[in-house]
Formats: C-alpha cells, sequence, structure tokens
C-alpha cells in the first residue's frame, strides 16, 4: 500500500517543476520518515472507531504510512480519515492513492480542497469557546513557508503570530486546536521555532496545551526528503495534548535515510523545555550535563544592565557616509573582520572601516564592548567568536560605529568587558548556544536569553584573564573555578 503511494508521489514530482512545488513550500516526505512518524503513535487499539486529520496532506504518504502502521498492529476498526489540500495539481493523485487505500482497508475519507488555516475560525472558537473539529490523531508536514502578516493565513491567527510568521507554525497551532484531548499529534517541520522572538506565541501556546514527548534530529538537512533541497534543518516532534509534563523526553538522531543508525537519549523534560519556553536539542548526557550547569546561573546580560545589541550600520544602506580613511567628522566603522584573536583590532586598511555623520542613530558612545560575530561558517570550530573593544585604546574618538554582521554589549569597565569575554569565549557556553541554536547566525536575543552569572562573578572572571592569554583554555580555566 505505501508503496504504491511512494510511487505515484515520485511521479507526480518527476513532472512538476520545483520552483511551482515551492509557491506553495511543498516537500514530499521519504518513505522511510513517513514510516518513523507513523511508528511513534501509541494508539488506543480498543478504540471502535478511529479519526485520523493529515492536513496539508500532498498525496497522502503520511497517511498510509499511518493506516499501514495500524493496521499491522491489528486494529481492524473504522479508520475516518480527513486530508486537507489546496494544491490542485496533486489532488487527483490524493484520491487515486486513497482509494487504493480503501480498497485494501476498511476506511472512509474526505478531501477538502480548501485552506486548512482561514476555514477553521481559530480566533472565533477560541473568542466564544467554541469546539472544532477535533480528531484522536494528528500526523503532518505542513508547508514550510515565509508569509507577510497581512497575510490570511496570519491575520486569521493573530494571536499566535509575531511578525512575519511562517505556515508550518500556524499548520502546528491549528492542529493542537483539532487534536482531542489526552491524544498525539507527530509533525515534521523546522527547527526555527524552538528559540527566538519570533516564534514566542507559537511556544506559547504549544505548551499551554501540550507537551513533548518525542523529537528527532537529521544530522544531515539532505536526509529527510528524497530528491529535495531544503535550507532549513527539520525535526520530527511529537505532541501530546495534555498538561501534566513527563520525567523525559526520549531525543533521537541519525545520519542515514532508512534511519538505521537511530541513536536514542531520554533526556530530562525540564532541560529540553527551559522555564522559558526555548526548546534545548539535547541529544546526550554530556549536552544535558551543558545545561545543568549553565542554568543555574542567577542572571541574564539584560538583567545586569548589558543586554547584547545588534550593530547600527547596514553598509550597502548607508555608502554615502562610508569612508575608507579618517578625516574630519570621521568615527571608526567595526566589523566583523576587525574581530583578532579576542581583540578588535581597528583600522585594518579595508574600505569603508571609517564613517562621516552626525546622525545618532548611526553612532554610540565611544566606550568599552564586547563585540561577537553575528555569522560563521557551518564548519567552523566555533560559534561564539568575540573580541575586547576598551575605549582607552581610542581615546580621541567620542563616538565609535558598528556594522550590523556584528552584536555588541556596552560594558561599564574593562574588568566586566574581560569577564563577559571569559563567559562567551568558553567551551561551556559556545556549546550551550550550539544546542540552542542549530544556525550559524549568533542571534542577541538568544544571547540576552541565556543565564549568567552575577555581575560581581563576571568581574572577577575578568580580573583573572586580564593579565593572560585570550584563550579559549584560559577562559575554560577560569569558569571552572566559578561554574561547576
Amino acid at each position: 500500500m505505501l508503496d504504491f503511494v511512494i510511487q505515484n508521489t515520485n511521479k507526480f514530482i518527476a513532472s512538476v517543476p520545483k520552483s511551482k512545488r515551492k509557491q506553495y513550500g511543498q516537500f514530499f516526505t521519504s518513505k522511510a520518515s513517513a514510516k518513523f512518524m507513523a511508528e511513534l503513535f501509541n494508539v488506543d487499539l480498543s478504540l471502535p472507531e478511529i479519526t485520523l486529520l493529515d492536513a496539508g496532506c500532498g498525496t497522502g504518504v503520511l497517511t498510509a504510512a499511518w493506516i499501514d502502521m495500524v493496521r499491522k498492529l491489528g486494529y481492524d476498526g473504522m479508520i475516518k480519515v480527513t486530508c486537507y489540500e489546496t494544491d490542485t495539481t496533486v489532488v487527483p493523485i490524493l484520491i487515486e492513492n486513497l482509494e487504493y487505500i480503501k480498497e485494501l482497508c476498511h476506511i472512509e475519507y474526505e478531501v477538502k480542497v480548501e485552506n486548512y488555516i482561514t476555514t477553521q475560525h481559530f480566533e472565533q472558537n477560541m473568542l466564544f469557546g467554541d469546539e472544532p473539529q477535533q480528531y484522536d490523531y494528528i500526523i503532518g508536514n505542513p508547508p514550510y513557508k515565509k508569509i507577510p502578516k497581512d497575510a490570511l493565513e496570519a491575520k486569521s491567527m493573530p494571536s499566535v503570530c509575531y511578525g512575519a510568521p511562517n505556515l508550518y507554525s500556524l499548520f502546528c497551532c491549528m492542529g493542537i486546536r483539532n487534536l482531542k484531548d489526552n491524544q498525539e499529534m507527530v509533525y515534521i517541520i523546522p527547527r526555527s521555532w524552538t528559540s527566538g522572538a519570533y516564534f514566542e506565541y507559537f511556544r506559547r501556546y504549544l505548551f499551554d496545551n501540550c507537551v513533548l514527548t518525542d523529537i528527532h534530529l537529521f544530522e544531515s538537512r539532505d536526509k529527510v526528503f528524497d530528491g529535495e533541497s531544503v535550507l532549513q534543518e527539520t525535526i520530527i516532534i511529537k505532541l501530546k495534548k495534555q498538561r501534566q509534563k513527563p520525567t523525559t523526553i526520549r531525543m533521537t538522531t541519525s545520519s542515514t535515510s532508512d534511519f538505521s543508525d537511530l541513536k536514542a537519549f531520554d533526556a530530562p523534560y525540564d532541560a529540553v523545555v527551559a522555564k522559558n519556553r526555548y526548546v534545548f536539542l539535547v541529544t546526550n548526557k554530556e549536552q544535558a550535563d551543558v545545561l545543568e550547569k549553565v542554568n543555574k546561573m542567577p542572571a541574564t546580560l539584560p538583567t545586569i544592565n548589558m543586554p547584547m545589541k545588534t550593530g547600527l550600520i547596514v553598509d550597502f544602506r548607508t555608502r554615502e557616509v562610508l569612508r575608507n580613511e579618517m578625516e574630519e567628522g570621521c568615527y571608526p566603522l567595526l566589523y566583523s573582520q576587525h574581530i583578532k584573536d579576542g581583540r578588535v583590532i581597528w583600522p585594518q586598511g579595508k574600505e569603508g572601516e571609517c564613517i562621516f555623520t552626525d546622525k545618532k542613530a548611526f553612532l554610540q558612545k565611544n566606550d568599552n564592548y564586547l563585540l561577537v560575530k553575528r555569522f560563521t561558517a557551518k564548519e567552523e570550530k566555533r560559534r561564539l567568536q568575540c573580541g575586547i573593544y576598551l575605549k582607552q585604546r581610542y581615546p580621541q574618538y567620542e563616538y565609535i560605529s558598528t556594522q550590523n554582521k556584528v552584536n555588541f554589549i556596552q560594558c561599564d569597565s574593562p574588568c566586566v568587558t574581560y569577564g563577559l569575554y571569559v563567559l562567551l569565549n568558553s567551551t561551556l557556553y559556545d556549546a550551550y548556544y550550539r544546542i540552542l541554536n542549530g544556525s550559524t547566525q549568533v542571534n542577541s536575543t538568544e544571547i540576552n536569553s541565556m543565564p549568567v552569572p552575577e555581575r560581581s562573578v563576571i568581574e572577577e572572571m575578568g580580573r583573572a584573564l586580564m593579565h593572560k592569554e585570550l584563550t579559549e583554555t584560559n577562559c575554560n580555566q577560569i569558569i571552572e573555578q566559578w561554574i561547576r
């Protein structure tokens, strides 16, 4: 049954250009991924009838895998399937596949060729307490596509949108709404929702209604969808619609497309789902230990009045104020290229290293700063790459400026600047950030969420480093005295 559906799906994929499928954010689930997702469910085989929802179902690969799994477990009751799909080019293939499944299995199905998000009246149901159609189990591979904040889908679900949302998060929220209490939902989605401000409302809705029970991470993007080029890192999650937290979350990883090298780790629930509802993708005990150590810290950068911010200048938009050499009315403009061996070394004889302006929005006080590169290469050893800037080295300038490919922390003393360098240049905090964020971009919002020691401790760490080389080894030795 599943092989038939996969064959039909492959024929469809071969007949439709990728550019057209990209308009829908459409990526078809591989056979191995579909079977893995189906087998995550704990199905109540005593139910006389089971309802299944597959929204944005494409050709029905996930539905086929789920029904195949349930029948192999011996379930012989009625299965009622509801599928949503708006792509009219794929609907005939979907119906052909469902008819084939119906011939082999005892099922009923309904295909809704309508927008799953805009037709569900999410906000109206929430406001008036109306109960939507609910299902025993939900499985899905929703579209991955950013939409404008004024898109119909976003306007239909404003309570879970912040900024320009991604369709997949709206599908997840609607799925949670459509799920019966104490039942399960399995989705394959990007990992971008696990942290950051853009998905804060989504995470709040998710954890107000559900708990995570399983997370699967793919060690390589190209192992997720056969023949597809997916830029985002993708994970499989299983949710249960209940409030009581489990003690652990089953974390699994694989590097092969057939899941043959599956590795599993039961991570403490509170290590994965932090108090601020960021989700840490922990895959082994070492990573769990990193979280335990850092999460003990009592403060954050904002609570000690030193939040990380993003550089001010988008250079290609402000070319008219950039200069290659200093002249009267110019100030230093710091780029990531100026971060060298733990220090900020300016100038370096590069283009646009000076800024000629009196516009306050383009300038910041010449003060002590820790600069952090916003972008690093995937293969680089460290994600957090820092440089110390001390105002005493450049006393002739009242102001400086920073390009927006660096983040900066304005510090109230040289000791604190060195102390923050100890933290962010340590192996411990680099590992923490990698667990928090799988991308190569260093996000200031996420850094500001990281627990740090009290200011007095940071200052002591800085004093211990001030007369030593700015190496990761030295930072590790200092931090081990304070964080155990």
